[in-house]
């Protein structure tokens, strides 16, 4: 333990963190590719002594990487810098790997990266995780290619179709209410957007028409209240506290043929392999006729429910809502949540 003394706090204990020289923590958890093109990989370093060296990334089988180090000298201690690799598939479908950054100094290799948590009431944690990140390789079929994304509560569901090469745009009012939506080739809203965000109000009637013109709106999951609109679709539903926590809760396909089961990926039973922490969450009751229900699921000792997925048609567009996570299930890297949000914003022409 180390002791100092706050001004307004008085003397604090500390334990004493004992660190490699320099640390590395690549940015994404996952890096998702469904193509040959290259991702940039880009890695945070911060010295711990005065260091010079190099950090390199572990070469893969199957998979390009570029440069092979990056070098770096006289580092200061408390130095934080970002170096960038890039990163490609030598073929369409090499295997799924883990990509692991190095940092060689002092003769020695270090595959540390850095975490620090710190709050008033408890003692200091640091962590040193391996600096490790996913590369996963999915069989994926896109349509379209501009999405338009309305931000929520807080996701990261954007950049996840930005990096299996959706051209995605963040839309501000200005942009919803003073230009032609029709360029989108789906919108989507962010999770909770319609609990934290209360322009949507104004909104509202332009993504509608939008959708009537023949648009594809996604709606992710929102709480049941508070609501700034009481009628999210163009026919009513009802969102509800009921959610699947098992996620290897078996699904039902109530609707196969429908066409986000179907277009352009066709997804099986192995595509909910895999998911991550639960199914979904605030599902819809009260379900208007307009809608199809195309899945059903239960956690054990409770009923099927319907309530995950909902697509109806309106006017020459499509609304889709969902409760399912995928909010969780692509940062993951979980093929078949991609493969299946994909579906949702491929609307066929």
């Amino acid at each position: 333990m180390y002791k100092y003394v706050d001004q307004a706090k008085g003397e604090i204990y500390q334990p004493i963190a004992i660190a490699p020289p320099v640390t590395a923590n690549i940015v994404n958890k996952d890096y998702v590719f469904n193509s040959t093109q290259p991702q940039t990989v880009q890695i945070k370093l911060q010295s711990f002594t005065n260091a010079t060296g190099s950090i390199s990334l572990k070469p893969i089988a199957g998979w390009k990487i570029s440069p092979t180090k990056i070098e770096f000298s006289n580092k200061p201690k408390g130095t934080e810098w970002t170096e960038s690799f890039t990163i490609a598939p030598v073929d369409s479908k090499p295997s799924n790997n883990v990509l692991e950054a190095v940092v060689t100094t002092g003769g020695k290799d270090w595959s540390m990266g850095f975490q620090r948590i710190a709050y008033d009431h408890i003692p200091t944690i640091t962590l040193f995780p391996p600096a490790e990140a996913k590369l996963i390789n999915i069989d994926l079929r896109t349509a379209g290619k501009k999405i338009g994304y309305i931000a929520g509560a807080g996701d990261v569901v954007a950049e996840s179709l930005a990096q299996v090469g959706y051209d995605v745009h963040q839309l501000t009012e200005t942009d919803i209410m003073n230009t032609d939506l029709s360029v989108y080739d789906a919108i989507v809203t962010g999770v909770r957007a319609y609990n934290t965000n209360p322009r949507l109000v104004v909104e509202q009637p332009k993504l509608m028409e939008y959708v009537k013109n023949g648009g594809n709106f996604v709606v992710q999951y929102n709480v049941f209240q508070p609501l700034v609109l009481s009628q999210i679709g163009p026919y009513p539903f009802k969102i509800v506290n009921q959610r699947v926590t098992d996620e290897e809760a078996k699904v039902t396909f109530i609707d196969p043929q429908h066409p986000v089961l179907n277009y352009p990926n066709k997804i099986t039973q192995a595509d909910f392999d895999g998911w991550v922490q639960e199914r979904g969450l605030y599902f819809v009751s009260n379900i208007d006729p307009r809608y199809k229900t195309i899945l059903s699921m239960n956690d054990p000792g409770e009923a099927p429910n319907p309530g995950s997925l909902i697509v109806g048609d309106f006017g020459k567009g499509r609304f889709v809502y969902t409760s399912l996570d995928f909010f969780r299930e692509l940062p993951a890297g979980v093929p078949g949540a991609y493969r299946l949000f994909v579906n949702l914003l491929s609307k066929s022409k």
